[in-house]
């Protein structure tokens, strides 16, 4: 049996403005036509905000790849291979906020348990790994700031990423999807998104998937503006981060 796309019309405004949307599956499978026809908007409005914001916050990103590198073994920025538009793979940007050479090995196996619901009771439905052993003293800051994401503005200024959208995933990440997930990848990834404004790691990954296809569903530059307002006080408070 296909999932499809969330009942939609009452989701958008509480999943930006604050509340965890009510999600619900409907038919038919989703139309993206209006969100692949806004391409070149967004692509601009991107372009233009990534560039300004790399030439505004350059002493910041200065700072804190200093202090990645002088507080831990390794170099400051930290590149992996992600899943992109349409299945596109693209080297993806953070801050290195691990141990240089870490075993994937466990995110790997907690991924799988967690796509497939094998879930362990630590595990719950959080996305993300409570407790890693893998992060640095000054990686759980930047990740609860959510300041290790801030290389990926070069991601958007080269074209493979966009501000808003759904967040790229690792290829072995992919090999779990079922095929009604993989109806996220028709999107540009994005730096931020409804997931993010949505409650992050505190939301399990079928509702994240969901989230994703609403958003292309009913995309507007309206609701990109929307949802990059509603990650500053998620940054902030590092609502969602563990």
């Amino acid at each position: 049996m296909k999932k499809t796309s969330l009942a939609a019309d009452t989701v958008a405004g509480s999943a930006t403005l604050g509340g965890t949307p009510n999600l619900s599956l409907v038919s038919p499978l989703p139309a993206f036509g209006h969100y692949d026809r806004g391409q070149v908007v967004k692509r601009l409005f991107d372009f233009l905000f990534s560039f300004m914001a790399i030439v505004l916050l350059s002493p910041i990103l200065i700072f804190i790849a200093l202090a990645v590198v002088l507080t831990s073994r390794g170099s400051a920025i930290f590149t992996q291979r992600r899943v992109g538009k349409d299945g596109r793979v693209f080297n993806f940007y953070k801050f290195r906020s691990m141990q240089a050479n870490n075993d994937e090995t466990i995110h790997k196996a907690y991924f799988e348990k967690l796509i497939r619901g094998r879930r362990e009771k630590e595990c719950g439905d959080s996305f993300k790994i409570k407790n890693d052993p893998r992060i640095t003293s000054i990686g759980r800051f930047l990740r609860k700031t959510s300041l290790d994401e801030l290389p990926q503005l070069f991601n958007v200024l080269k074209g493979e990423m966009s501000l808003v959208g759904p967040r790229p995933p690792i290829d072995y990440e992919v090999e779990q999807y079922q095929d009604w997930h993989r109806q996220r990848l028709h999107a540009l990834p994005g730096i931020t998104g409804l997931w993010q404004v949505s409650g992050r790691s505190s939301v399990p990954f079928d509702e994240m998937a969901l989230l994703d296809i609403h958003y292309m569903e009913h995309w507007t530059l309206i609701l990109d503006f929307k949802i990059i307002l509603r990650t500053i006080p998620v940054v902030l408070f590092g609502i969602g981060a563990y």
